[in-house]
């Protein structure tokens, strides 16, 4: 009887917690996906099967209002390894999390989070976060500690951010000398969306030890959805001058969608070139429910040298909550 009794009061007492939590003044949401695929990886001297983790991830976010107009934002969001439950280390990896003040002005923010130009990529990687990610072939993914950024307000279709990064007292543009200024290392965009049309152009100096510039666009026809990317960057050592593009394709047929994608990008200074190509398709089961296949091969060729060459077939599955 007396476990009844307990049972009840703590049921009561959570509800009631519960309650009051939504009927507060903080306008929260809880996200997240858990992400996992089994895959069959050759790197040429070795062949292997893997459990990953595809950057599944908790997170929470939202605004609070302080007067008519002007809200304060927030979101902290952490990778957790379902693997293994190792992050590097770590049972929870920090991602994007940041704080700031957003209204008819636009948004002022600050915190750790991906970069103006990783963000004008716009998803045009159809593989993004498993074996075929535009990471591993091309510079600019950067996600980026201490940014102070200002986003315009979306007019006409356009918009623009321009994030400052301070490298507080680190040789960031790597010339012998520590960097102590607000701008250390700039990242921005300039975006135009309508309808079915986006186009972007971003760029990075002294981000990531590089200096980059990228074109970006992406058009819709019906079924048919086509990513376009163009990027030149070097590096602050002139030890790397590179330029590349990168393409993708998904059709959608119901609930299944196929998609491919290819990159490639050549360093002028030494003719070394790096490859990407991958295919594959998605199944949703559910609204926030797909199950996956894909194909990846990534080539890195040095002059002089044999190809190193990995490829990648996996099965997975996604859920987003």
């Amino acid at each position: 009887m007396n476990k009844v009794l307990l049972s009840s009061a703590i049921a009561s007492t959570l509800c009631f917690a519960s309650q009051g939590f939504a009927a507060g003044p903080i306008d929260g949401t809880v996200y997240g996906k858990v992400n996992a695929s089994v895959v069959s990886a050759d790197s040429g001297s070795t062949d292997q099967w893997k459990l990953n983790s595809n950057a599944s991830r908790l997170g929470v976010k939202g605004k609070s209002k302080i007067s008519d107009g002007l809200y304060a934002i927030y979101k902290a969001e952490f990778e957790m390894c379902i693997d293994d439950g190792d992050c590097k280390g770590q049972t929870f990896s920090q991602r994007n999390i940041i704080a700031g003040l957003t209204g008819n002005f636009g948004t002022v923010w600050a915190g750790k989070h991906d970069s103006p130009t990783k963000l004008a990529q716009n998803k045009i990687d159809l593989f993004n976060d498993l074996e075929g990610d535009i990471k591993n072939t091309f510079e600019g993914e950067n996600r980026v500690s201490n940014i102070v950024a200002y986003t315009t307000p979306k007019r006409n279709g356009f918009s623009a951010t321009l994030a400052m990064i301070p490298a507080e007292g680190a040789d960031f543009d790597q010339d012998g000398q520590d960097d102590t200024g607000l701008t250390d290392g700039i990242s921005y965009s300039v975006s135009y969306s309508k309808d079915n049309l986006y186009l972007a152009v971003a760029g990075d100096q002294d981000v990531d030890k590089q200096d980059l510039i990228r074109l970006v666009a992406q058009y819709k026809m019906d079924a048919l959805k086509l990513g376009f990317m163009y990027q030149q960057n070097e590096d602050n050592l002139n030890s790397k001058d590179e330029s590349g593009y990168f393409i993708s394709a998904a059709y959608k047929m119901n609930k299944t969608t196929l998609k491919a994608q290819y990159g490639a990008i050549e360093d002028d200074i030494d003719g070394d070139e790096e490859k990407t190509l991958s295919l594959g398709a998605d199944y949703k089961m559910a609204k926030n429910t797909k199950l996956f296949v894909f194909y990846t091969d990534n080539t890195d060729s040095e002059v002089g040298s044999a190809d190193d060459e990995d490829s990648s077939f996996g099965v997975g599955m996604e859920h987003k909550f």
